[in-house]
Formats: structure tokens, C-alpha cells, sequence
């Protein structure tokens, strides 16, 4: 599985968890693999919902979400998170662009726990640099 998304938005998001910690390259690499992952996963459940209901379009409710966030407010960008949303989907469906912007919006949430995280664990082992091992140690521990 490739990389759909790019490093520096997700290298962002850690750095407003991390406070005065550094944060490795690989860290953001990883992380990043870890919201394409589970980006992927959502997008899934979200085609079976659409389906289920008779349609080929995601929307926001097939995420679970009501109120979808101003795009422009997010960190994430939309056609990476698109991108993302195919992966374990066909060609048939289709993602509304208000599904979009709410898996980018859940993805981003979900990216913000887990650097959260990451700097806890990086201060516990008395580092001054989030690694992609803290982002690993996060999942072995939490998932």
C-alpha cells in the first residue's frame, strides 16, 4: 500500500502534541501510514452503509458524522483523503465531497489522540524526539 498522504500536514499534527519535543521524519512517515490505514477502513464500512441503503455515493452520515467541518479548518487536505477512501473501495462508488472533508476531519482527530500519545510516551523514556517507535508503541499498547 502506497502513501496516498503527504508527510508535512501529518508532520503538523504532530508538532502541535508535541510541545518543545522534536519530531522524527520517520514518526510523520508512520503515522501517516497508520491514517491511511485507517482511513481505508472507515471508507469501507462507509461503501457497505451506502450500499446497504441502495446507493453508489458516500456521504457524511455513512461516517457517522451530522455536521461537517469547514474544509478550511482542517490540517488534512481533501484529495489525498479522497484517495485514501478508495483504497478498499471499487470504482462504482462515489465520495461526496461532504464525506471528504468528514473522514478527513475523523482522520485528523484520530492523528491528534495518537501524537498525543507519542509525546507521552517520547517524555516517559526521557527523549526530546518523537520517533516512529513511539507512534508503533502507541498501537501495540492502545489498539
Amino acid at each position: 500500500m502506497n502513501v496516498e498522504l503527504p508527510f508535512a500536514p501529518v508532520d503538523s499534527i504532530i508538532r502541535r502534541n508535541a510541545g518543545n519535543l522534536r519530531v522524527s521524519a520517520e514518526a510523520s512517515e508512520e503515522l501517516a501510514k497508520r491514517i491511511q490505514e485507517h482511513g481505508a477502513d472507515l471508507a469501507g464500512d462507509a461503501a457497505r452503509r451506502a450500499t446497504e441503503d441502495g446507493r453508489k455515493t458516500l456521504m457524511a452520515a455513512d461516517f457517522d458524522v451530522e455536521v461537517v467541518v469547514d474544509k478550511d479548518d482542517l490540517e488534512l487536505p481533501v484529495a489525498p483523503v479522497d484517495r485514501i477512501a478508495r483504497i478498499e473501495i471499487d470504482d462504482r462508488y462515489r465520495v461526496s465531497m461532504d464525506a471528504r472533508i468528514a473522514l478527513a476531519d475523523i482522520l485528523e482527530d484520530y492523528a491528534d489522540n495518537v501524537a498525543r500519545a507519542a509525546a507521552t510516551l517520547a517524555r516517559h523514556a526521557d527523549r526530546r524526539t518523537i520517533k516512529a517507535e513511539d507512534i508503533e508503541t502507541y498501537f501495540s499498547l492502545f489498539e
